[in-house]
This record gives C-alpha cells, structure tokens and sequence, in this order.
C-alpha cells in the first residue's frame, strides 16, 4: 500500500545510530587506485566500475547511477549492477523520486521500501528494503548539464552505516572529478579538431581566392579596351570579391555576423561575376544560416569562376529560389560555359558544401550536365531562421 508522504520513508538519521564496520583504508586505497587507472586508459569503464566498486563496499545487492536529463527532466539509469540491471536504461520521473530527493538535500540520503510512496517503483515489480543514495555531481558547479546520484540498494533492512555512506560519497566524489576531467579532455580534443577544419578550411579559401583573382584579371584584360578601363573594371570586381568573403567568416567571441535577406546575400556573393541571374522571394537568414549560406554560394561561384560557365566570356549562371510547404527550394544552373563531368572523387570544397547543406537539415544533389552544372538544395524554413 502507497504511502502519501516521502517523508515517511526517510530513515537518513538512522545511519548515525547503527553500528558500522571498521574502515578499511587499504581496500578505499586500491579501489581509488583502479578507478584512476580506468581513468587513464579506458575513461568509459570509470562509472561501471564505480558502481561494482559501490556495491561490493556496501556488501549491497544492486547499484547504479542515475543521471539527471535536464532537457526531459527525467533521471535515466545507467551502469546498473547486480539484482536490478535489467533496468538498464530506464527512465524514471525528474521530480518525484529518491534522486530528486538526494539532489535537493545535497547529501546521503538513506530511503526505506520507495515502493510504498513511488508508484513507479512498485508498478515495476521491484522490492527495496533500504537504499543508500549519495549525490553525483557529473559537471563542474557553474555548468549546465547532467548531475545525478550513485546508488546502492540492500536485500533487508536494517543494512546501511555511516560508514557505507562516507565510502559512497568518497567514490562518488573522487569519479566526479575523473568524469570532469575526462569532459575536459574530450572538449580540448573537439576544439582542436575544429581548429585543423577551420585551418584547412581557411587554405581552401586563400587558395581559391587567389585563382579567382587571376582569371579575374585574365578576363578583364580581354574586355578592356584601355589601362583606365581594366584598372576601373578589376577594382570594381576586387571590392565586390572582398564584401563577398565577408560575408563567408566564421563567427568568434562578438564578431559574428548578422543576418541579411537571401537576395542581398547571393548579390553580395555574385557580384564580382557580373554574368548571373537571380530570381525568389524575399526570405530573411539568421546569423548561423547567413554564414552557412555564403558560403555555399561562395563555393559554388569559386567552382564556376575556375571550371564551369564563370570561367568563359559567355557563360552564365541562373540562381532560382521558391518557397513550398515550409521548404526553401534553390536551384543553381551553369550553361554556356566549358563542357563538365563529374569528378573522379569528392573534394574538399564540396565535402565542405554538403555538410553545411546537412548542419541546416537540408539536402544537396549535383548533375553535371552537357550544358553546364545543376546544384539543387532544400531546406526547412525554421533552419534558416538561426
């Protein structure tokens, strides 16, 4: 029968009163000792270990560790060990359990029979004498995220000491800090690897920019009758080239770009190329989709101005964009310019070109057809808007 308060249920105070065992230290010592080994070597066993570690210090039946979701605002139990590991993976509710409980006091918490007062618990099937439950801080205190409580469950009542709550919580600590550290590691090794895409990145852009300058310049001088008409002519091209790459940067700190219209952008972006018709609705970019944008068309227009319809003196390009059921549709078609095919293997640009269409949930394909290149993308509206 449930009962209607979990104060009735809490026993915290009966840990003070009952007899304890003799500390171990030798034993804390190598458990410790093996936790920081998992830690160095393979930082994915340091929380299943904690819990073996736990339940074998508690002479418990069970263990685990539930972790607190913060977008679903549930705890989900994982690295489960012992009677009740087949509930691996379960989810129980972020506001009505012992973890919330143990997360609000901010100490051991000690729970008799949690069945009588969570109907989840008993609708599961599950008996628990006594539960021990001690909080476990995953992040650093300033940081959102996942936090959550190391828990040990024992077969009969009464079990849990004192001194099984202060070995749990000196377990549950000294993994907090591993755990931290492992997250600590893992971020430095994602900002590094954005760092060589953004270096690489950056060499494809440079390189690109300089074989659009020449041929830029290699065009002009064929349409210019005169030195003052090619200098007038290439600087005008020079300068709407550099407020194009403007518009392609990445953002950093407060230096991050601002949303534009799609028209104003792809203006901006083929400008230095003269020879383009464009053609949609107005349709307005955020900062994160101004930047993944330009950069698309950048990359396209690159590819154009070096290989296809760009690259001649009668070559065009024709830029249509529609909006349908939520969708943006953009077709980008190259004709009158030299004869394509498609490349033997991906390169770099385009591998760059199709996981930006992919951030915004969009999709890319490409036909090299005999009068010149076809590009087609979608994307849902609402990605556009950030």
């Amino acid at each position: 029968m449930l009962s209607r308060d979990a104060s009735d249920i809490i026993i915290t105070d009966e840990l003070a009163r009952r007899s304890a065992a003799t500390p171990d230290y030798l034993r804390e010592k190598l458990a410790l000792r093996d936790l920081a080994d998992d830690m160095a070597h393979d930082p994915s066993q340091v929380l299943p270990r904690l819990v073996r570690l736990a339940m074998e210090a508690t002479e418990a039946t069970s263990a685990g560790i539930s972790i607190l979701e913060h977008k679903d605002r549930e705890f989900r139990w994982f690295a489960l060990h012992g009677a009740l590991a087949a509930f691996e993976g379960a989810r129980t509710p972020g506001d009505f359990s012992p973890c919330a409980i143990t997360l609000a006091k901010n100490a051991p918490v000690l729970m008799q029979h949690p069945e009588t007062v969570y109907g989840w618990i008993y609708d599961a099937g599950i008996s628990v004498p006594e539960v021990l439950l001690v909080p476990l801080q995953l992040r650093a205190a300033d940081e959102a995220g996942a936090v959550g409580t190391l828990w040990v469950v024992a077969s009969k009542s009464p079990h849990f000491s004192r001194e099984h709550a202060r070995v749990l919580t000196e377990l549950a600590a000294f993994s907090a800090v591993a755990m931290r550290m492992i997250q600590s590691e893992q971020r430095l090794q994602a900002a590094l690897g954005e760092q060589e895409q953004l270096t690489r990145e950056m060499a494809h852009r440079i390189k690109n920019l300089l074989a659009i300058t020449g041929g830029m310049l290699r065009l002009t001088a064929r349409t210019s009758s005169s030195k003052d008409e090619l200098e007038r002519k290439l600087s005008g091209r020079l300068e709407a080239l550099s407020a194009a790459n403007q518009l392609v940067r990445r953002s950093f700190g407060d230096g991050g770009t601002s949303g534009v219209s799609l028209q104003r952008l792809v203006e901006t972006v083929l400008r230095p190329y003269e020879r383009a018709v464009m053609k949609g609705p107005d349709v307005g970019l955020g900062d994160h989709a101004t930047n993944s944008m330009a950069l698309i068309f950048h990359e396209l227009a690159t590819n154009a101005a070096k290989y296809g319809a760009l690259s001649s003196e009668n070559g065009t390009v024709r830029l249509t964009w529609s909006v349908e059921n939520d969708r943006l549709n953009i077709e980008w078609k190259e004709c009158g310019g030299p004869a394509v095919a498609e490349p033997s293997s991906k390169g770099f640009g385009t591998s760059l070109m199709q996981s930006t269409v992919s951030r915004h949930g969009g999709q890319m394909s490409c036909h090299w057809l005999p009068d010149g290149l076809l590009v087609s993308m979608d994307f849902p509206i609402a990605s556009l808007a950030r």
